[in-house]
């Protein structure tokens, strides 16, 4: 079955204070944010490979871009954040799992060759940093189990990071769409991901990529440490 990926790129990234969408920022190699983003993809699964960006802000950009692509619009980019974008995005896909990111994650290629063994058994995984945890970043506890239990930027106790690199299995999804579409306005995609586990049980691995470069990049400084990497 063709892996079906998802970009969130709706966001209008005022934080990097950037006129055109934050993804389509340029890296020290002359690559975009996105463009870095597809190349991974490429890497990983070649043309077997089914990319959704979710656009909002400025969407032509993207679309002109990045024209091999199908697109989802969340005409309330501005007044939603990614909960939302990611909720158009599964309820847009193709029977299966679905394996998304945030548009504006420059990383490591091979962080997609460590998520194909759980992509190949179906598995459900946010991909985390156990090197640092910062408060202002969503931070994850696990279970007894070793299973996420907790998934937010309010975590005490946090084992580290999410880095923004995610799959539901299509077991899962259904389960997850119908959270995302129940919470706020404002909230992001891992309050779904949290409430489903809570809820319903829903099992979700960590998926460890501690030794492997990710950058959200949402000020200057980010940018500047993804281009020692790129």
């Amino acid at each position: 079955m063709t892996t079906q990926i998802v970009i969130l790129a709706a966001g209008m990234g005022s934080r990097l204070g950037r006129s055109l969408p934050k993804p389509l920022t340029e890296l020290a190699d002359g690559r975009t944010i996105m463009r870095q983003q597809f190349d991974n993809i490429e890497h990983a699964f070649g043309g077997n490979a089914s990319v959704t960006i979710v656009v909002g802000y400025k969407l032509e950009h993207i679309i002109e871009a990045f024209p091999q692509a199908s697109f989802v619009y969340n005409e309330e980019y501005d007044q939603t954040n990614t909960s939302k974008s990611l909720m158009r995005a599964l309820a847009a896909s193709q029977p299966g799992g679905v394996l998304w990111m945030n548009g504006d994650v420059v990383f490591d290629p091979s962080i997609l060759d460590r998520a194909m063994p759980f992509i190949a058994r179906d598995q459900s995984f946010v991909t985390v940093n156990t090197a640092k945890v910062s408060d202002e970043e969503v931070k994850y506890t696990t279970t007894a189990e070793g299973y996420i239990n907790e998934l937010s930027k309010t975590v005490k106790g946090g084992l580290g990071e999410a880095v923004g690199i995610n799959y539901v299995s299509s077991r899962d999804k259904g389960m997850l769409l119908a959270h995302l579409s129940r919470v706020g306005d404002q909230d992001y995609f891992e309050r779904g991901i949290e409430l489903a586990i809570e809820k319903h049980g829903m099992l979700v691995e960590p998926m460890d990529v501690s030794d492997l470069y990710a950058v959200e990049i949402d000020f200057a400084e980010d940018l500047e440490r993804a281009n020692h990497f790129v």
